[in-house]
């Protein structure tokens, strides 16, 4: 009896194939992909063990819950400063839930409608134990998988992943499993490691870090030392994502490939780009040699404070135990360990598993969600620091970005960052707010509002294919066009380099080594004092109402926009917040506040003339820069 499909009615949802009509009543999607336009190299589906005569079948993911919770799943009422058991600290995280997570499930769905099979694609890194062990070839989330393989990125994985580039440091059961790869034709190019492209060794061998394991706890496995397991190649598979279905022609546009068959190139670069965090990290300054933090930013407590890896800032540093079996001679506890947090940006999608599932299969409490939320609200506001300097009749805002990618980065649809201002008068009144957040509504107010973010949409061409409208779109799996990426990127980086990698601003500019964004507001006349507001969201009312509403297949868009209603409607999250008193604007005419209206000021309101919304000419405070401001500016006229 499959006892995970009784508690999750999640799991029971019935799998109808759509076909979907559009106005002009042509039965255009799904795009008639198959599993073979989705294909990448790498480790393939039930591999067999690499030397082995005749060809012995791959060992079986081993079930994280069952096979690793007796000893790294811990809690020791007599050392309460033991609290690093790593399987404590992934199972509150979005790598053990990535396969419950209803936001993805109902993303799985539309992709499933917008394009067949693609669905295989995204089980890659979602349930990479299921789809290694051949279990999601259809992309159907229900119709393979096994209950377990709802656990995600699970230990066993993980720690059988394989270091792509042949070294003397890596274990030498390696050589084996990268030349079986060579002679299958499926070896991957190490640099495009993207795309679900891992490596993973056929045999349960538990790679590691570590060089002083004493007792061998498991089993037949052998334990191999992975210098691997502390680089950020490692993440590379999951974290830097283009679309197969699209190809780059030589114009900069991505047109779609021919279907069932696999992309022309190994070269992700010439795929349509998803997701570019490992690229952005490889263009920055942490790749390039670390960024120096003195004041213990992004927790842990790092040896040298040097951050370099993806590790160093996600999987922050602490003395602790990683074994139950720490009080053992020759065990004991370890100066630095890597915590596995695992910790993004996800501020909600955690507390949703914990309600939709029961604890008994995801190990959450409430205390676990709590403290990975808290987990979450550090690391963000570690990501960036805040500056508010006031020009005369204006502040300007500074964000910089000090994370090792671009902020915000990773998968685009339904996250946003944005500057929130407000103005107080002498009473703490408030008298005008710039980038307004309604939380009931879940609305931004996006006049005169920067926000940080990347627009997709799909060109005339994909259009006519698939009977949608051009333009900006959430369909993830069509998207061909960026219409907009204005997220600030780290430091180190160059056009030059951003550029090769696809990941170069739109419709906006940053210059070379510029790490940081800034945004300047008019104060209204009477503001004595500003708060300002660096706000991120990770599922906005738009993207979620999309979900519910294009899904024509099951409930998983529903049961998705359920959840984000009973947790808050994914209520955006404080990254900085600034208060800064103002100094008294007398006379609004006054621009460039020096005491007098002189031409300075007309020169100032020329500049501006014709900008709507919150703009420093506007003298009148109607909302635009016109004939009548210069009229008042010439009634106040001083000189």
């Amino acid at each position: 009896m499959n006892f995970k499909a009784l508690f999750c009615p999640i799991l029971a949802a019935a799998w109808v194939l759509p076909t979907l009509a559009y106005a002009d009543g042509q039965n255009k999607l799904p795009l008639q992909t198959t599993p073979e336009d989705f294909y990448q190299p790498g480790t393939q589906p039930l591999p067999t063990k690499p030397g082995t005569d005749p060809p012995a079948p791959m060992d079986l993911f081993e079930v994280a819950p069952f096979s690793c919770a007796g000893c790294h799943l811990f809690e020791d009422d007599n050392n309460p400063d033991i609290e690093t058991g790593p399987m404590n600290l992934w199972a509150a995280g979005m790598m053990a839930q990535s396969t419950r997570d209803p936001i993805w499930q109902a993303a799985l769905t539309i992709a499933n409608q917008d394009a067949e099979f693609s669905g295989e694609y995204c089980m890659r890194c979602h349930t990479p134990p299921g789809w290694g062990s051949g279990r999601s070839t259809n992309g159907v989330l229900e119709d393979l998988l096994d209950p377990d393989d709802f656990d995600g990125v699970n230990c066993n994985f993980c720690h059988r992943m394989v270091d792509p580039v042949a070294s003397t440091e890596n274990p030498s059961e390696d050589d084996l499993i990268l030349q079986a790869l060579i002679d299958a034709g499926t070896y991957p190019d190490p640099a495009h490691p993207g795309n679900g492209r891992f490596i993973f060794d056929p045999v349960d061998s538990r790679r590691g870090p570590l060089d002083d394991i004493y007792y061998n706890m498991h089993g037949s496995s052998q334990i191999l030392v992975s210098p691997f397991h502390m680089e950020s190649a490692q993440c590379a598979s999951c974290h830097d994502l283009s679309n197969p279905v699209f190809e780059l022609q030589d114009d900069g546009s991505y047109e779609l490939t021919s279907y069932d068959a696999a992309h022309p190139t190994q070269n992700t670069y010439e795929m349509m780009p998803e997701q570019r965090t490992y690229s952005e990290w490889l263009a920055s300054q942490f790749a390039k040699g670390g960024v120096q933090f003195d004041d213990g930013r992004f927790g842990g407590e790092h040896p040298t404070g040097n951050m370099q890896s993806c590790q160093d800032c996600h999987m922050p540093k602490a003395s602790g135990a990683n074994c139950a079996f720490w009080y053992l001679p020759d065990v004991g506890e370890r100066e630095t360990m890597s915590l596995h947090h695992f910790t993004g940006a996800n501020s909600w999608v955690l507390g949703a598993v914990h309600d939709l599932y029961e604890p008994m299969y995801t190990s959450l409490t409430d205390q676990s969600v709590s403290d990975a939320k808290d987990r979450t609200v550090a690391l963000m506001q570690a990501a960036s620091d805040m500056d508010v300097t006031q020009n005369g009749s204006t502040i300007t805002v500074r964000v910089t970005n000090w994370s090792g990618h671009k902020l915000p980065t990773g998968y685009p649809e339904g996250r946003r960052m944005w500057v929130n201002v407000k103005f107080y008068d002498e009473s703490d009144v408030l008298i005008e707010e710039v980038g307004h957040y309604d939380y009931d509504t879940a609305e931004l107010e996006l006049e005169g509002t920067k926000i940080y973010e990347m627009l997709r949409g799909i060109d005339a061409d994909v259009a006519e294919a698939t009977g949608l409208p051009e333009g900006e779109t959430l369909h993830l799996v069509l998207a061909n066009v960026i219409l907009k990426d204005n997220r600030i990127p780290p430091v180190g980086f160059t056009n030059e380099e951003f550029e090769a990698i696809q990941a170069s601003p739109v419709n906006y500019t940053y210059e070379n080594g510029q790490h940081w964004d800034d945004t300047i507001v008019a104060i209204p006349s009477g503001a004595a004092k500003a708060v300002v507001g660096l706000l991120h969201q990770t599922t906005t009312k738009e993207y979620i109402e999309f979900l519910r509403d294009e899904n024509v297949t099951d409930d998983k868009g529903q049961i998705a926009y359920d959840a984000w209603v009973a947790h808050g409607k994914s209520a955006p999250i404080t990254m900085d917040l600034v208060e800064i008193d103002l100094e008294t604007i007398s006379n609004p005419a006054d621009l460039d506040m020096d005491g007098d209206v002189d031409v300075d000021d007309i020169l100032l309101l020329l500049g501006d003339f014709g900008c709507t919304g919150s703009c420093i000419g506007d003298v009148n405070e109607d909302g635009v820069v016109d004939v009548s401001d210069i009229l008042d500016l010439l009634a106040a006229w001083t000189v």
